[in-house]
């Protein structure tokens, strides 16, 4: 009887007085930590596809575990049956951006600290990573440089292989042949490379002289949008 009867005792001891207010402070911290955190998910976010919805989520997931771990607290039993409830929770939506997964994790973890009564490490670790993570994003740290896509049509008697080496050589960092096909009836080649300019100023010069090799045919370039998202 006493090991039903438990939980029950854990959530009456909790609304005496003392506790109730130490239970108010956790959540009222879980809060403004939480929302801090938001703001600089926000500020951060470089994706199109910016959720509201998965904002409110950051701050709501913060102050449920709070109140999670407090009633929680000592108890085995409850902390069993939580994991068994939560196993049955299924996500419909799936998070493609590695750095969602790790904010709610985030604000998962201050909420711990707050449920706990940890409140100076919640406040230390909330502030310190979210410095962390508006540097990362401020400084663009790990993002790769633009690339973009060159095609260039040539008569099918011309000989690609090599071709425009030496042009790209001079205005790219780095260039790729990554595709061939035939155009117009196969009558010609069109070339596709994979390119990473030195300076987009120059794209028009290097482009004139890509046409005085490929008898004046089509020559296009395509700037590859960064995939941060």
């Amino acid at each position: 009887m006493d090991f039903i009867l438990d939980p029950f005792r854990s959530v009456y001891d909790m609304s005496t007085g003392s506790a109730l207010a130490k239970a108010l402070i956790a959540l009222a911290l879980s809060f403004v930590l939480c929302t801090i955190i938001t703001l600089v998910y926000r500020a951060t976010y470089q994706g199109n596809r910016y959720s509201q919805s998965f904002a409110h989520t950051i701050i709501i997931m913060g102050v449920v575990v709070s109140l999670i771990m407090m009633v929680i607290g000592n108890n085995v039993a409850v902390a069993f049956g939580l994991v068994g409830a939560l196993s049955i929770i299924r996500f419909r939506t799936a998070m493609s951006d590695p750095k969602d997964i790790a904010i709610i994790f985030f604000s998962m973890a201050v909420g711990i600290a707050c449920g706990l009564g940890y409140y100076l490490v919640a406040i230390l670790f909330a502030l310190t990573v979210s410095l962390i993570i508006y540097l990362l994003s401020r400084f663009q740290f790990g993002q790769q440089p633009p690339r973009q896509i060159l095609r260039i049509v040539i008569p099918e008697t011309v000989s690609y292989n090599g071709l425009f080496d030496d042009i790209l050589g001079n205005y790219a960092k780095h260039f790729e042949l990554i595709g061939v096909e035939t155009v117009n009836l196969g009558t010609a080649f069109q070339l596709e490379y994979s390119v990473q300019l030195h300076n987009l100023k120059d794209m028009k010069e290097m482009l004139d002289q890509i046409r005085e090799r490929n008898a004046n045919l089509k020559v296009s370039v395509q700037l590859v949008p960064r995939t941060d998202r």
